[in-house]
């Protein structure tokens, strides 16, 4: 691989950004110095420095973040701050895109990354992949409205899927669901005639969001998700 095509695949920037970059010798190959945007990379053997820092070549890459309230799960918005402008600097945004979606007010895992293929795995209806949240309700949840969410309820013409509800206390549960739909769990405790005041998403699938700060983000693998 060209040097200037790995570097911007690296997240480094644009193909005219690393050239700049590599015309200011910045770049060292295996400790060598180079100016020469085509000289050639070697993916499994050679080391790439820039500066001090080692570049990795990731074809595909994988990123959770503990999402803060306050903004919309899109990675572009002429109005709303978006959750990529949560991502650090470290993370190569190159192509990335966020799986799924949290609503603006909603915090806790979100995943991120570029692989169309494992994003439409992850969000397929015939996955049936689970997703935990922590809900904290308006009013005190009774043994009824429990039995009503785990067996499934009418959330505006659609009935939802079989869910578990863990009771943490009479004012705070949580709800683990297999499917997605739109606003689904404040819809789902709307039909149980309560109301959700804060929403956290702890788990979606196999990644879970542990002891993740609000507003960081950590790396993962694909054996993490699957």
């Amino acid at each position: 691989m060209r040097l200037d095509k790995f570097l911007t695949e690296c997240g480094i920037g644009t193909r005219r950004e690393v050239k700049e970059i590599i015309s200011k010798n910045e770049i060292t190959i295996n400790g060598r110095r180079t100016s020469s945007p085509k000289e050639k990379i070697d993916l499994e053997n050679d080391v790439v420095r820039m500066g001090e820092t080692v570049l990795e070549y990731k074809e595909d890459r994988f990123y959770i973040l503990n999402k803060t309230a306050g903004f919309i799960t899109a990675t572009e918005d002429a109005r709303e701050k978006t959750v990529m402008e949560l991502l650090p600097e470290w993370v190569n945004r190159k192509d990335l895109f966020p799986v799924g979606r949290l609503d603006k007010d909603t915090e806790g895992l979100l995943l991120f990354t570029n692989n169309g293929k494992i994003a439409h795995e992850l969000l397929s209806p015939k996955k049936h992949v689970d997703k935990t949240y922590q809900v904290k309700l308006l009013k005190e949840i009774d043994e009824k409205s429990v039995k009503l969410l785990e067996e499934g309820v009418d959330i505006g013409g659609y009935v939802t899927k079989p869910s578990k509800v863990q009771i943490i206390n009479n004012m705070e549960i949580l709800l683990t669901i297999s499917e997605g739909r739109f606003h689904q769990v404040k819809k789902m405790l709307d039909a149980v005639e309560n109301k959700v005041v804060y929403l956290k998403r702890l788990r979606f699938g196999n990644l879970e969001l542990g002891d993740l700060p609000l507003g960081e983000v950590k790396e993962v693998t694909l054996t993490d998700i699957f």
